[in-house]
């Protein structure tokens, strides 16, 4: 899997040393990670680099994590986002406050590092499946990241490496409109320096692939937006 391709995890702690123990674990399960040490850096890296997870911890300065947690939840674009609360409060009471605030998992502190990441890759299953190699169907188009395969009405359909991405990202979330920018962050990564336009050149070529053999095109340009699956 390119560097591009591994979920990213956004970690929200405000205490350095567990910050980086978790990220340390993270990037050693292969994910990418991203830290923000407040609720307010927090909410703009998520409308930056659009991570697939939050870990999230309920005590931050300034803005609690339960009230990141609610404008997250709350918001069109980021409700279905999977977060993981991190809490001391072990109390019956505050893990039913944090779940129903919109918190996919809640885990008491201290906790144990290797449950936490198992509780991460069972999350990402259900939000990331082509990055766990799970297939991935909409309408007539089937999508195989174990075989690196498109299929449309059941024929092979052939996509370049940057087109098969951007599929996956699409398939992985029908309707959802991406920004260039969101776009950029998840099909080539945060380190590549890439045009805007360049993505209008590969959804382009995406187009022309996916209806190679007919068919409707089925990606949605939305103008000042982006674009979308459907």
């Amino acid at each position: 899997m390119s560097p591009a391709e591994r979920p990213t995890v956004l970690i929200v702690e405000d205490e350095p040393a567990q910050r980086e123990v978790l990220a340390y674990n993270l990037e050693a399960e292969g994910f990418r990670v991203a830290r923000a040490a407040t609720g307010d850096e927090a909410l703009i890296l998520v409308d930056e680099i659009v991570p697939d997870l939050v870990v999230l911890d309920w005590m931050l300065p300034s803005v609690s994590g339960i009230e990141i947690c609610r404008q997250l939840k709350t918001r069109n674009d980021t409700r279905t986002l999977p977060i993981i609360m991190l809490s001391a409060r072990a109390e019956e009471v505050d893990r039913v406050r944090g779940l129903e605030t919109g918190a996919d998992d809640y885990v008491v502190k201290p906790y144990s590092v290797v449950e936490l990441m198992a509780r991460v890759r069972a999350l990402l299953r259900r939000t990331r499946p082509a990055a766990v190699g799970q297939r991935l169907e909409f309408e007539d188009i089937v999508l195989d990241p174990e075989t690196h395969k498109v299929f449309r009405d059941g024929q092979t359909l052939k996509l370049g490496p940057t087109e098969f991405r951007l599929l996956s990202t699409f398939m992985e979330k029908p309707g959802r409109v991406w920004s260039r920018e969101q776009l950029l962050d998840r099909v080539w990564g945060r380190d590549i320096y890439v045009d805007t336009r360049t993505v209008d050149v590969h959804i382009g070529r995406l187009r022309k692939a996916l209806c190679q053999n007919g068919g409707d095109d089925p990606v949605r340009t939305v103008r000042g937006a982006g674009y979308a699956l459907g």
